[in-house]
């Protein structure tokens, strides 16, 4: 078992708020190639990596992977069998020696396909547009200048270090127990997990990321003449069944913080079809037919696993609370699991806070889990002593059209990751 909480705090109490000359040669060096990693973000922000373009992600990989090649890291993909569909992971491992085992994430795939119109960078001074621009080909870049910032000043070589960078994030391609198997077992080996998608600002800390899983509601009814609808024989009908059960989760479950649900798709009526894979259905009935069939898509999202649990177990219950000559099944697939905020992930936030002082950014706060999404680094939490999300440049508008990432941002962040690294190695 690995313990870390209390070797956090004493080193966050021992910790100067002053960079050390070594330090100050990682500021010096990041500040002095921005430009240059600017421009490998816009290579490879313009390569379409779609997480179903398979060439694309691996033109993006390989890119990382020359970079990372140089180094002196060693390098390898992880692939898998064809009805994956997806590129696979790089993977990028240093093994020094000394000091803690780090491991860092980031990922390749964006949620813009070849046929999406947004697909090229565009600079406007401090600002940058593009597809990924911020979620997260900013972010992969970071990796690879801290790195180049570490061998400037002679550490990297000792320390132990593995990078990832994951081919589905934003539509995996397969049973998570499949494709997130190699990651598990990174997270395994290390005992600190850090994750590269985008800050939000320069003064919050990213210590707790929420599951995301999915739910199907399928309700079934009695079909007949709409004017015998309420009556014994026919009784309420699907659409009417349906309806109950989501006003129900809205009234007894959305009061609870950090807890969400969303019914994304419904298709309801007398003949009902729907493709869970690609969203999409078919329905049809008439005004004056009480409705046999409905189909309810939707998503949940959860701080921790007991909350997903207690969830699941109440919108079952209210699921199965029938109105009459109607029933109900809901199904559950769990995809990513929830980074809990722990006390180990504070005291690293302090850690990364003393950084912060010490490079005149200011003090941080830990940022509401509410306001992200879940990420890989949900599945390495678990392991890990502890972990920080939220380590890459500061972007905004992710998944849209106006996805963008502040420019000025990209120095301060990566050269308070690199630090931080630089300080749980010695």
């Amino acid at each position: 078992m690995k313990h870390i909480i209390p070797i956090l705090l004493t080193l966050t109490i021992g910790f100067s708020q002053s960079l050390s000359s070594e330090e100050k040669q990682i500021q010096s060096y990041v500040e002095k190639h921005t430009e240059n990693a600017i421009d490998l973000v816009e290579k490879l922000v313009n390569i379409n990596s779609g997480s179903l373009n398979i060439k694309g992600n691996k033109k993006v990989g390989k890119i990382l992977q020359a970079e990372l090649d140089k180094l002196g890291f060693n390098t390898y993909w992880v692939t898998y069998p064809k009805e994956i569909k997806r590129s696979g992971h790089l993977f990028a491992e240093m093994r020094g020696g000394k000091g803690k085992n780090i491991l860092l994430i980031g990922h390749l795939d964006t949620v813009f396909e070849p046929d999406h119109p947004f697909q090229k960078f565009i600079r406007d001074g401090d600002t940058a547009y593009g597809p990924g621009v911020s979620d997260m080909k900013a972010g992969d870049v970071s990796m690879v200048y801290i790195m180049k910032a570490l061998k400037h000043i002679g550490t990297l070589k000792d320390m132990n270090l593995t990078l990832v960078f994951i081919g589905d994030e934003e539509k995996t391609g397969g049973d998570v127990a499949i494709v997130r198997k190699e990651l598990v077992e990174a997270g395994k080996w290390a005992n600190i997990g850090l994750g590269f998608e985008g800050a939000v600002g320069m003064n919050t800390g990213t210590v707790a990321r929420r599951s995301a899983s999915s739910w199907m509601l399928t309700v079934k009814g009695v079909q007949g003449h709409s004017s015998q609808i309420f009556k014994d024989k026919l009784g309420y009908g699907a659409i009417f069944e349906a309806s109950r059960i989501l006003n129900a989760f809205r009234e007894e479950l959305a009061p609870e913080e950090y807890l969400t649900f969303n019914p994304g798709t419904i298709v309801g009526g007398t003949d009902v079809t729907y493709d869970p894979v690609n969203s999409r259905g078919t329905t049809f009935g008439k005004t004056n037919v009480v409705s046999q069939s409905v189909t309810v898509h939707g998503g949940i999202r959860t701080i921790s696993i007991p909350q997903l649990e207690n969830a699941m177990k109440r919108m079952k219950e209210i699921a199965s609370q029938n109105l009459p000559q109607t029933s109900a099944d809901i199904t559950f697939k769990t995809s990513y699991p929830p980074m809990e905020p722990t006390k180990a992930n504070y005291a690293l936030l302090d850690q990364m806070e003393n950084v912060n002082l010490a490079l005149g950014y200011g003090e941080l706060e830990p940022l509401d889990p509410s306001k992200r999404g879940a990420a890989d680094i949900s599945f390495v939490a678990p392991h890990v002593d502890a972990s920080l999300a939220g380590m890459g440049p500061d972007g905004f508008g992710d998944h849209s059209a106006d996805e963008g990432l502040d420019l000025t941002s990209f120095p301060k962040t990566t050269t308070r990751a690199a630090i931080l690294i630089y300080r749980l190695t010695r």
